[in-house]
């Protein structure tokens, strides 16, 4: 059977591009993630977003299903053939900073087990932070990726990170175009608009007009 990763996330189909580096520079700034933090990414997939960590003085790690993941990784320790839907996380109790996740928990079946893991090998202080499809905005394409099987709201997400003892819990919705990150007339531009593209376009700035992520955001108090 051939690899999901391979198939569906391969370099000629989807290069790497410019939007990784950017996303990762809003999040360090918002989330005010330090230098020398210890990071750990479920599902790293290519590793594109994991590799802009490093860049910024990260100390990165990865887990991935597929054997495919980080095979282009330099410095980074990335375990391959990882079932996070079942498997504990390789890793010993209050070992990272932070855990970063984008696209990840709504292919799990069970995300809770994930979520035990994760605060598990956080540290004391330390911050999980995931970018999910939000089911409202996305509903009708949600299973256009046959490997999506837990869809996630606001109000859920919020929960289940406040049931799997999180604290300082904050979810919310996000549009993956960088010039609404720096000005909001633009962002409010897209949410009036919106509603008139096409679900399936082509057209990427339309598509992340209309597309919307939530990002789940909690602490590992002490």
């Amino acid at each position: 059977m051939a690899d999901y990763l391979n198939i569906i996330y391969n370099k000629n189909t989807r290069p790497i591009n410019e939007y990784p580096g950017k996303l990762i520079n809003h999040l360090i700034n918002k989330y005010q993630l330090k230098k020398g933090s210890k990071l750990l990414e479920p599902g790293v997939g290519r590793g594109e977003f994991l590799m802009e960590f490093q860049k910024r003085g990260i100390e990165c790690y990865g887990v991935d299903i597929s054997s495919f993941a980080g095979m282009d990784f330099k410095n980074i320790e990335v375990k391959t053939g990882i079932d996070i839907d079942n498997d504990v996380l390789p890793y010993q109790d209050n070992f990272f900073d932070i855990i970063y996740s984008k696209s990840f928990m709504e292919h799990l079946v069970n995300p809770e087990h994930f979520l035990k893991e994760a605060f598990r090998v956080l540290k004391p202080g330390g911050k999980i932070i995931c970018m999910i499809p939000d089911w409202e905005a996305n509903y009708k394409i949600y299973f256009d990726d046959h490997t999506h099987k837990t869809p996630f709201t606001i109000q859920s997400l919020e929960d289940i990170l406040k049931i799997c003892d999180f604290k300082e819990v904050n979810v919310i919705k996000f549009r993956q175009l960088p010039i609404t990150w720096k000005y909001p007339l633009v962002n409010l531009i897209s949410k009036i608009i919106s509603p008139f593209i096409r679900v399936r376009t082509k057209n990427k700035f339309l598509r992340w007009s209309r597309e919307l992520m939530l990002i789940g955001y909690g602490e590992k108090t002490i």
